[in-house]
């Protein structure tokens, strides 16, 4: 049976998973909107040219963005854009909390309200959202980025059933990556040591913290964003995708394990 080609929006496209997720997206043939939160983004993505790919800037946390992005017509809305946050619960400003959940939660849920709208009223359509398998375990100095990733899975998980009820033919999955190498995991956690410096409560531990993410890196990241790029593009073209995708499999299943024995 022939493929059936979707008009996909993708946000975060700008690099990592998203880039290579709307670069897979298009050479299968879909029409891809690969939005990104800088212009500089946007024009690099329109000089590579890349048939099927037509990029531009949506910050999500800024509504006329979001509103260009409403006005398209969407078949499957992947919610990647997120932003990192590390340090400890005991003394992370609560500003940068509020700011994570802002982008990660209130501006995604907004996003998706917007272009759920379209997609109720045509009895079509499948909301994809980007979660990670640390929003599932409780993961010390990560928290202040993994309580969003929660939030975010228990929300799409809500929706799913809710929109099951409305039988309105819109579908609601998650997608959960582990560790890749694209350079956000060490932007994420270099955030606390902007403020966990001299007054902080684990001062002493830095050098410790910082050994032992060096090693965490070094034995999880894949360097290729190959399977979760899979697992995001079967839950694109399925008709009637299930509620949760992750990758790698052994990262996932240590999670799981993790789960059952009561983390």
């Amino acid at each position: 049976m022939a493929r059936l080609k979707r008009q996909v929006l993708i946000t975060g496209a700008g690099s990592g998973i998203g880039r290579d997720t709307a670069l897979r997206l298009a050479k299968r043939g879909h029409t891809v909107y690969a939005s990104t939160h800088t212009e500089d983004q946007a024009t690099s993505w329109k000089s590579l040219g890349t048939p099927g790919v037509e990029a531009f800037k949506l910050d999500i946390t800024d509504n006329s963005d979001r509103l260009r992005a409403a006005g398209l017509p969407i078949d499957v809305l992947v919610n990647n854009a997120a932003v990192g946050q590390s340090g400890s619960l005991a003394e992370v400003p609560i500003e940068r909390v509020r700011a994570a959940f802002e982008t990660n939660l209130l501006a995604t849920l907004t996003l998706t309200q917007m272009i759920l709208a379209n997609m109720i009223e045509r009895r079509q359509g499948t909301i994809i959202f980007i979660s990670s398998l640390v929003g599932r375990v409780p993961a010390p100095f990560l928290m202040p980025y993994a309580m969003t990733k929660f939030a975010l899975s228990a929300a799409a998980d809500a929706l799913r059933q809710e929109l099951t009820e409305l039988d309105c033919g819109v579908h609601v999955c998650v997608v959960e990556p582990g560790a890749y190498h694209t350079g956000f995991n060490q932007k994420m956690v270099a955030t606390k040591y902007e403020w966990m410096r001299e007054r902080s409560y684990f001062r002493s531990k830095i050098p410790v913290l910082k050994t032992r993410e060096e090693r965490q890196f070094a034995l999880l990241e894949l360097r290729s964003t190959r399977s979760i790029v899979r697992r995001i593009v079967k839950a694109t073209e399925a008709e009637h995708p299930r509620l949760r995708f992750s990758a790698p499999w052994w990262q996932a299943l240590g999670v799981r394990l993790l789960r059952i024995a009561g983390w």
